[in-house]
């Protein structure tokens, strides 16, 4: 089988991570990446010693999948873009602005039979697979995720850039329609909420309370789950984590076995993966278009309870 052709959209602050990570992956060759800015992208061809490309015309003549590293609003034209030509695509989470967009890309995927996987990176955390090891029945969650102020990314709220991870990481476990959710949010420094909370209600009788900042002092993403066994705490940014389990009537605590890694690097590989050989990814166009209608009804909601549009004068 031939080397498969790979490249990047977007070398900002995400994309030259993809970018350093496919210049070192053995089952792929980083052959293209492409950015608006010239420079930027000349910068990056530089140093990882690929080609810079001068359109996306010419960036998709060279490659035969890549990753979409841009602004949320740009995803759906671009991601249709190298979708019609045939390339396989990992899109950077959300997959797009809009459940329309996201399942237009998602249906144009199928129709060119290419791989479409979304950039939910904590998917491939070592702990959340320590965590499937010991799941069983999952009663209630506690999800935080606490950001520094990004500076990027201000084009969403903090539901859409941060909590859209939880969300779809939620579904995944629990397994089961939400038949309830309570959000609130406020915007601080941006337009949109930088602070959100949303309590969520599943039809098998779980509840999830998840916590998103993209104005804290300090980096926390941390989820704890209670089961009908145990109670477990697990740090996705430490790869860290503590079981506590009742045994003859005493709580007793296990230290959780993760194999440490960088999630990324394991996302990108599953991707070459999935591309090569035509299969289904882990989180597919589908699951992350689920993710982002909830997202989007949390944000909806958010702003009609915004009190400032409430008392604004016309």
């Amino acid at each position: 089988m031939n080397t498969l052709r790979v490249g990047v959209v977007g070398v900002g602050h995400m994309g030259i991570h993809h970018v350093r990570i496919y210049s070192e992956l053995d089952a792929c060759e980083l052959t293209a990446i492409f950015d608006t800015d010239q420079k930027l992208a000349q910068f990056a061809a530089h140093k990882y010693r690929t080609y810079a490309a001068t359109s996306l015309e010419d960036f998709a003549n060279r490659i035969d999948a890549a990753t979409i590293c841009t602004p949320t609003v740009t995803h759906f034209e671009i991601g249709q873009f190298l979708l019609r030509r045939g390339k396989h695509l990992l899109i950077e989470k959300p997959i797009a602005e809009d459940s329309a967009s996201a399942h237009a890309l998602a249906a144009t995927a199928q129709e060119n039979r290419c791989v479409l996987q979304v950039g939910h990176v904590e998917r491939f955390n070592p702990i959340l697979e320590a965590l499937e090891r010991k799941l069983k029945n999952p009663r209630f969650l506690e999800v935080t995720r606490l950001s520094r102020y990004p500076n990027r990314s201000t084009d969403i709220g903090v539901v859409l850039d941060l909590m859209i991870h939880d969300i779809e990481i939620i579904l995944h476990i629990v397994r089961s329609p939400i038949v309830s959710m309570d959000p609130v949010g406020i915007s601080v420094l941006s337009k949109s909420e930088d602070i959100a909370n949303v309590r969520f209600h599943f039809e098998n009788g779980c509840v999830a309370n998840v916590t998103s900042s993209r104005i804290s002092y300090q980096k926390l993403r941390k989820i704890r789950l209670f089961q009908e066994d145990a109670y477990l705490s697990l740090d996705y940014q430490k790869q860290s984590g503590k079981m506590y389990r009742l045994v003859g009537g005493k709580i007793v605590k296990d230290r959780v076995e993760i194999a440490r890694g960088e999630p990324l690097k394991s996302e990108l590989d599953s991707f070459i993966s999935c591309a090569r050989e035509g299969s289904t990814p882990r989180v597919s166009g589908h699951e992350a278009t689920i993710a982002l209608e909830i997202a989007l009804e949390i944000t909806r909601r958010i702003e009609e309870a915004d009190p400032r549009k409430k008392h604004r004068i016309p």
